[in-house]
């Protein structure tokens, strides 16, 4: 038999006069359970609140995507709540030790409210810290969750040209190879003066060359011209060399010069050597690409992350969504043509320059799923007033009207699971809000336009 005592020394019933906790044991019924006992079960009617007396329980189940697993002990109350939306049980309950519980049935919440306000509001409290924790749970999972996918992305994004400089300094040493050998080849013959500087010469000239490579006809016209003056003079076998010096634009007559002062022999030594060089300078022109590359994409995310920066800064619109689409290239390129149109004059707001680049993300992200990968991107900034105006649009088929009044309430998605980046736009509204902005949105078919309104920084004004 449960008494008033009991109760009184549970926070939850503390300051709850006596005759109302009465009354609450009177409506209630004592269950006991062994280690082991199941008391509700997930999936099952969502129909009483259970008052934790004595013992260990534990609810286990999914939430924000994971199974989690929560301690219940003497002074919990758990299952339904008042005013709680719940329509079934969404954990599963068991007692881990011998316990005992108090069972109130959901059917009698009403009479509850109007008889114990006290317990009831301390039971409201209890349901909005269990709401805000679940949200904090879910924001927590949809972050990683985005951040897996951006890291995915970048790893690809600095896989390519980290793998491209590899390739290329593995092929240098074997065209280093060719050079040393040719090289050699040249040096055990005995050249004049005016021989190696012919040959020094053509080299030159061709390994400086920096203009565009030829068209695909030029090209092909050159590797036959070059390879016919190889042939006339007796060297068959060197249609790649042929081809290395058609991409590097080379004349038919430049090579035809060298055999004019060297043997055949001599001039395939020089050819070769000459060939070689112009394929280091093409190797290590790869190789400083590509790096650049990666320091350009490693620059972005030190941008768009503000890594070594102040949190909280005057943030430049335009290299804030400069920094969110060199981010997002890998899904731009597979078809997504970017449309920009920057006021340019300083666009500067001051904020947690990260929060900021995570709208940005979501909302680009949200236009290249619209359009399913292919289409028009279109970023627009401008100065409304004392506002930053940032429109960020799509040509995709636009937001059906049954979905627009629900596109920011929490949790809400058309997507599937594993689909975009993870964050939604309730998350987007609250950061928007936070900078004490707005955002807004117009959308028919062909033409949706999200609109974020950010305070100009006074640095800006």
């Amino acid at each position: 038999m449960v008494e008033k005592s009991e109760l009184l020394r549970l926070p939850i019933f503390a300051g709850v006069p006596e005759d109302q906790i009465e009354w609450f044991i009177a409506e209630s019924e004592e269950l006991t359970f062994k280690p082991g006992d199941i008391y509700l079960r997930q999936g099952d009617p969502a129909d009483a609140m259970y008052v934790v007396l004595s013992g260990q329980l534990q609810s286990r189940g999914e939430l924000g995507g994971e199974t989690v697993t929560v301690p219940v002990g003497p002074g919990d109350v758990t299952g339904v709540l008042p005013f709680s939306r719940m329509k079934q049980f969404t954990m599963t309950g068991r007692a881990v030790t011998e316990s005992r519980v108090l069972r109130y049935p959901a059917a009698h919440f009403n009479e509850l409210v109007h008889k114990l306000p006290e317990l009831t509001q301390k039971l409201v409290a209890l349901m909005s810290d269990r709401i805000r924790e679940t949200t904090r749970i879910e924001q927590q999972r949809d972050r990683l969750a985005a951040l897996g996918k951006l890291s995915a992305g970048l790893a690809h994004e600095i896989n390519n040209p980290a793998s491209a400089a590899k390739r290329a300094t593995s092929q240098l040493r074997d065209v280093l190879t060719k050079i040393r050998e040719a090289s050699h080849e040249l040096g055990a013959r005995e050249l004049s003066a005016a021989q190696k500087a012919e040959i020094d010469k053509l080299e030159a000239s061709l390994v400086q060359q920096d203009g565009p490579p030829p068209d695909a006809l030029t090209l092909s016209n050159l590797e036959e011209e070059i390879d016919t003056v190889l042939r006339n003079h007796g060297l068959n076998d060197m249609w790649q060399l042929a081809a290395d010096l058609a991409r590097k634009n080379a004349k038919p007559a430049l090579v035809e010069s060298l055999f004019a002062s060297l043997d055949s022999d001599t001039a395939r030594a020089a050819i070769v050597r000459i060939a070689a060089s112009l394929e280091v300078a093409s190797l290590l022109q790869e190789i400083e690409g590509s790096m650049s590359r990666v320091t350009d994409l490693v620059g972005a995310i030190k941008e768009y992350t503000y890594m070594d920066q102040s949190p909280v800064q005057n943030v430049d619109v335009i290299k804030s969504l400069e920094a969110t689409l060199t981010i997002l290239n890998h899904k731009l390129r597979r078809g997504v043509k970017v449309v920009r149109d920057y006021q340019r004059v300083p666009l500067l707001v001051n904020s947690f320059g990260s929060e900021l680049n995570q709208v940005w993300t979501n909302l680009i992200d949200n236009a290249i799923q619209a359009m399913g990968g292919q289409g028009e991107l279109r970023i627009r900034t401008f100065r409304e007033a004392d506002c930053v105006v940032v429109e960020i649009g799509d040509n995709g088929p636009g937001i059906p009207p049954e979905v627009r009044p629900h596109i920011f309430e929490p949790f809400f998605t058309t997507k599937g699971v594993g689909e975009g980046t993870g964050l939604g736009l309730d998350t987007v509204q609250r950061i928007v809000k936070k900078h004490r902005g707005d955002i807004q949105v117009i959308s028919k078919p062909g033409d949706t336009r999200f609109q974020v309104w950010l305070p100009l920084s006074k640095a800006a004004s």
